[in-house]
């Protein structure tokens, strides 16, 4: 059996010390311990990341009235950790080369766990704007490393599913956070609503170190900022990655800006809905789980760019179907809505990691960029557009994202065409 390299791809440094080789069989497959503990482990950090970085969308409305401030100024509590995570990604996916995905992924997880204690003592908007760019900025050690880790310690054939996984624990971390911040906040306020979210992250960063094993396919680079410039733009000149983090982003705006205002045309007329309430709607975020951890048999039977296509399909149906003025169709729209967005979202990170031979920490942590960065446009420019045209003007933006994302899908199938043709043209 051909033996595999155990050193990790160059992306931000100039030499590394050799290793010995490991077969295919030693990388983490499906139905093995190592597997287990790896996928407990970060499902636990994608609960973590999304229950800490969405931790007060839910509350806008609440924090809105408590501040005196608009739907648009209370949305760069959600903005500006996002935003922060989107600037942080790259520079912290460079030092995991050095250091160790595992090691900066604890970090990063323990530094945004005590931000998060801190928030609900945060004494203005400013305040808590400002603890909130800095929980996005600790946080953005997680995503990347973690794709990073999973491209390296698990078969290439097991990793849609594995990557899955994690986006299935995005999924829960956001709807446990969202829940419970609702109901607690209807109880005693929107800052013990923080405060129980900050403990249930602490929770699964012990869970998460606990858990995860030792990489056995990592070894440690010299960072250079040169040799990160170069693995960057080598990125960056790649046609198909930059489709894969354009439709991450896009898919992002969508589902930034339907959650980000979905709080505020509740409580309003006709729903009127409670605050806890509210807050239960983000049950539907179980969808996400269902439809990420899916993705991999999607793959299987459609293809990437038909997973793609199913994926816009169905968020464009929940938008169209949530424009309704009752409560059933309104649900039945963030389902779908969810469904197909982390769906895509599955698909178009997993595909960012088969894609790129080397510098697979950077590769994700453009993608990341750039997801992170449509959620930052998506939930301030979705809080504008309500403020200015309501729910519709919201659903409008939304569209338009979504056509973007179908715009990409079908020129990189047509310049898959163009290049069968020229390769059978050549023999």
């Amino acid at each position: 059996m051909p033996s595999v390299s155990t050193e990790a791809p160059v992306t931000a440094g100039a030499s590394a010390a050799p290793s010995a080789s490991l077969t295919p069989g030693e990388q983490l497959t499906p139905g093995g311990p190592g597997y287990r503990r790896m996928s407990l482990a970060l499902f636990a950090a994608g609960i973590a990341t999304f229950a800490l970085l969405y931790s007060t969308q839910a509350l806008l409305p609440a924090i809105s009235t408590d501040f005196g401030v608009t739907a648009g100024q209370a949305s760069w509590t959600v903005s500006a950790a996002t935003g922060a995570l989107a600037l942080f990604v790259l520079p912290l996916s460079a030092l995991s080369e050095r250091f160790g995905r595992r090691t900066l992924m604890t970090a990063s997880l323990a530094v945004a766990v005590v931000v998060g204690l801190l928030v609900p003592f945060a004494p203005n908007l400013e305040w808590l704007v400002a603890l909130r760019a800095v929980q996005g900025a600790a946080l953005a050690g997680l995503p990347a490393s973690a794709m990073a880790f999973l491209a390296e310690e698990v078969r290439p054939k097991a990793l849609v599913a594995a990557i899955g996984l994690f986006v299935a624990g995005n999924s829960i971390g956001g709807m446990s956070g969202r829940i419970l911040t609702g109901w607690v906040a209807q109880a005693w306020g929107w800052r013990v609503g923080l405060a129980v979210v900050g403990l249930l992250a602490a929770a699964c960063a012990l869970v998460f170190r606990a858990m995860l094993p030792k990489a056995r396919n990592f070894t440690s680079r010299t960072l250079s900022p040169g040799a990160l410039a170069k693995t960057v733009r080598g990125h960056l000149s790649d046609p198909l990655l930059l489709r894969l983090y354009a439709i991450g982003g896009l898919f992002m705006t969508v589902f930034g800006a339907v959650y980000t205002v979905i709080g505020y045309r509740l409580v309003a007329e006709p729903f009127s809905l409670p605050q806890g309430v509210v807050g239960s709607v983000f049950v539907v975020y179980l969808v996400g789980t269902v439809s990420s951890a899916a993705a991999g048999r999607l793959v299987g039977r459609l293809g990437r760019r038909g997973a793609l296509y199913l994926a816009v399909g169905t968020t464009t149906a929940g938008l169209l179907l949530s424009l309704a003025d009752t409560l059933a169709a309104v649900l039945l729209g963030l389902v779908l809505i969810t469904a197909g967005f982390f769906a895509g979202h599955a698909v178009a990170s997993s595909s960012v990691s088969r894609t790129a031979k080397s510098g697979r920490a950077q590769a994700s942590a453009l993608y990341q960029s750039s997801y992170y960065l449509g959620s930052s446009a998506g939930g301030t420019l979705g809080a504008i557009a309500f403020h200015a045209g309501g729910w519709a003007a919201t659903v409008a933006l939304g569209l338009l994202a979504v056509l973007g994302v179908v715009s990409i899908t079908l020129y990189g199938s047509r310049c898959a065409r163009v290049e069968r043709r020229r390769v059978l043209a050549g023999h």
